[in-house]
């Protein structure tokens, strides 16, 4: 490589911490499209224009295993470019030909201490993403936030009104499937971007619960956040024999670039979302919050519409707030019928696994009264659940004949009529009550008769 360049920010941090990284930003003098080009004809990759106005180019492998952002050296010289970063971890380079490590601010010595202090005052001011990115790294690193660095970020939080939503999912993003997700909410609250970005989240403070809760809705709320964090990491000792297929069915991915483990963090985030609206006191003192799961979904879509999510990822989180409180309903009614179970999944698809892991992690962090006694009726039932709802979604049931069938041996027309009947014909067929075409025709006749 002739053109100067050196290797900088994210990768350098990551390599002296001896963490893996496969994205790299490049800094060189010059124009970096002439170099993209070349990088990628040698790699086998793809090379395109991330920036017009700051003529930054990305060069991506043939199977995306990695990718490289040439970036030009802002100022006179890459100490001048340096300078203009967030953090002194941020701030470091690595010369791609030879020589030493740049580092004008101290980085090596915060990455020694494990923290995070600012390259200057206005390192914020002139980009305030960076304000919630602090959060982000913070928990990504389990590092510290230096006292007068947290101080300016919290001058500048309001500045993330202004961001472009999409950046600002991008890091929610990784911030909530970080390892220490909660303590990186947590310093979210502290530096008052809770408050810009997710407001909906700063209104749960404080809202009390019922006897059988001992937290309010907002420290409930990171108390779920934290089970299924757990149960993501040891999924076994609560759900049992079919914990290795549900985390390898929760280990897909979704949308978004999150996997369903990761979208279930945002269904814990939200789950309760709707409480402070739906609070209510009965004339016996009993706190209650009376569609809290329905009001939930439509805020749940309301944040993620207004993060610009996709609508697959829209519609499997609000999946989650609606249905989550359905299986606390069954405990109740143990021993469950067929007709129990496939109502519950028919009403829960098609989040139906993981719902029901929500709602392990609802109930382990709810510790009010006789909750021992609660939490292991609820974990019988989840268990016998989640087996059920993994071979739901590997095959969902049908009833045994097709709806022309029907029409054609009963003479029924197409429409709602039929359509109540062949309901009904997949439930029978899901409880075992019937099995073949003809038990199904049978049955159906007398639905029929029934309705006439």
């Amino acid at each position: 490589m002739d053109t100067p360049g050196w290797l900088v920010g994210g990768a350098v941090r990551d390599r002296l911490l001896g963490r893996p990284t496969t994205d790299y930003d490049v800094a060189i003098i010059g124009e970096p499209r002439t170099l993209a080009r070349k990088l990628a004809r040698s790699a086998s990759g793809h090379a395109f224009a991330l920036s017009e106005g700051f003529g930054a180019w990305r060069v991506v492998a043939r199977d995306h295993s990695w990718q490289v952002d040439l970036l030009r050296v802002l100022g006179d010289s890459i100490e001048a470019d340096l300078a203009l970063r967030d953090l002194t971890v941020n701030a470091l380079a690595e010369p791609l030909l030879q020589g030493d490590l740049i580092d004008p601010f101290g980085g090596l010595e915060d990455l020694r201490r494990r923290r995070l202090r600012m390259v200057s005052a206005g390192a914020f001011a002139s980009d305030p993403l960076r304000v919630l990115r602090v959060a982000r790294l913070a928990c990504e690193l389990r590092f510290s936030v230096e006292r007068e660095t947290a101080a300016a970020a919290r001058g500048q939080a309001r500045g993330l009104a202004s961001v472009a939503p999409e950046r600002v999912f991008s890091e929610l993003k990784r911030t909530l499937g970080a390892a220490d997700a909660v303590s990186g909410i947590r310093l979210m609250d502290e530096l008052e971007v809770t408050d810009v970005v997710l407001p909906e989240l700063v209104k749960l403070r404080g809202v009390e619960q019922s006897r059988f809760h001992h937290l309010d809705v907002h420290l409930h709320t990171l108390a779920v956040l934290q089970e299924a964090i757990d149960l993501e990491r040891d999924p076994e000792a609560a759900l049992g024999a079919d914990a290795a297929e549900i985390d390898r069915y929760l280990s897909a991915p979704l949308a978004d670039d999150l996997t369903r483990w990761q979208a279930l963090r945002w269904g814990a985030l939200l789950h309760d979302v709707a409480k402070p609206q739906t609070r209510a006191i009965t004339p016996e003192g009993r706190v209650t919050f009376m569609g809290h799961d329905a009001a939930g979904a439509e805020t749940a879509r309301a944040v993620l519409s207004r993060l610009r999510a996709s609508s697959r990822l829209i519609e499997h989180v609000a999946g989650l707030v609606i249905n989550h409180l359905r299986l606390g309903f069954l405990v109740a009614q143990r021993p469950l019928s067929r007709r129990t179970i496939y109502r519950y999944l028919s009403a829960c698809a098609p989040v139906g696994v993981d719902v029901t892991v929500l709602s392990v992690a609802d109930r382990l962090a709810t510790r009010g009264d006789r909750s021992d006694e609660a939490i292991a009726r609820h974990l019988e039932v989840a268990r016998q659940m989640a087996g059920e709802a993994l071979s739901w979604a590997a095959a969902p049931p049908r009833p045994p004949v097709r709806g022309d069938q029907i029409a054609r041996a009963l003479g029924v027309k197409p429409g709602p009529q039929l359509g109540h009947i062949l309901a009904e014909l997949e439930e029978a067929s899901f409880a075992e009550e019937i099995g073949s075409a003809q038990e199904a025709i049978d049955r159906a006749r007398q639905l029929l008769g029934a309705d006439g």
